[in-house]
């Protein structure tokens, strides 16, 4: 099922679609958007070349909620991750071998899917920040830009809308002039964010977005975080267990490539279901 060019009312109505196409009449009446999963993951096997990293994952993400994966490294989770907006796409041999992900009732991997377009829905923020070496608001305005706006005074609203969101404006809007990389971290990684945000995405990507910051800035962008949930589904992949406590609602645990156990954020780690979600939280391995 393909996403249609003037889709039916959503959370937000001028996010562009994936594909031209009609989609087929459903059978039965159409949930709400609060009910239907922004991600489904179907039975998911993903390998690098020869080598599996991905065994049958099975998984919904709500609506504007926050999901983290947490696990040991090379568990599999920065990969499924990727696979959400097909970054993976960009590696020779990566390829999902079985089962699907389904986002805004299309499967990602058909033909029809844009990539660029997909990207566009499904933001990504990477583990270290990597500002543009040009302006503050260069940086913000590039993506829409890119996508054809050209008009000054609808490049300051989405500069400024997209810097508040990201708790920034108050900080950066006297000098949006001077070059991003003079930022602090903290502060660069918060305009990543607000870079992504620009192109109006339903979904936002975090791959250890604080991995690179200090405790204050760390602070900062969980908060960010926490507040984004309103307007946005934000999947984050952390090696902090007491920051997906802090941000998440739900939360994933992987294990040489297998999802062992989904649930609320506060149930794994307060009475989980399987023994090895027990011993990882509890520091026996990882």
């Amino acid at each position: 099922m393909s996403l249609v060019t003037e889709a039916p009312p959503r959370r937000r109505p001028n996010a562009p679609p994936m594909t031209s196409e009609q989609p087929a009449t459903p059978a039965s009446a159409p949930k709400s958007p609060a009910d239907v999963p922004a991600i489904q993951v179907q039975g998911v096997d993903f390998c690098y070349g020869d080598k599996q990293v991905l065994k049958n994952v099975t998984l919904d993400v709500p609506t504007n909620e926050v999901v983290a994966f947490i696990g040991p490294s090379g568990c599999g989770k920065t990969t499924l991750l990727r696979c959400f907006n097909r970054m993976n796409d960009l590696v020779p041999g990566a390829r999902v071998t079985k089962g699907s992900i389904i986002i805004e009732g299309a499967n990602i991997a058909d033909r029809s899917i844009d990539p660029v377009q997909l990207r566009r829905h499904v933001g990504m923020v990477f583990q270290k920040y990597n500002p543009f070496p040009r302006s503050i608001y260069e940086n913000v305005a590039y993506g829409p830009r890119t996508l054809g706006e050209r008009k000054k005074a609808a490049l300051d609203e989405v500069v400024e809308k997209s810097l508040r969101r990201a708790a920034l404006w108050d900080e950066v809007k006297d000098r949006l002039d001077d070059i991003a990389t003079g930022l602090s971290g903290g502060q660069q990684q918060r305009l990543c964010i607000a870079r992504t945000m620009a192109v109006d995405p339903e979904i936002i990507l975090m791959d250890e977005p604080c991995s690179a910051l200090d405790p204050i800035a760390t602070s900062h962008v969980e908060d960010l975080i926490m507040s984004l949930r309103e307007h946005y589904t934000i999947v984050i992949v952390t090696h902090n267990m007491q920051q997906a406590t802090r941000v998440s609602d739900r939360t994933a645990f992987f294990y040489l490539g297998e999802m062992v156990e989904y649930d609320t954020t506060r149930k794994i780690f307060e009475n989980p279901t399987h023994k090895r979600t027990l011993d990882y939280i509890s520091g026996r391995f990882g």
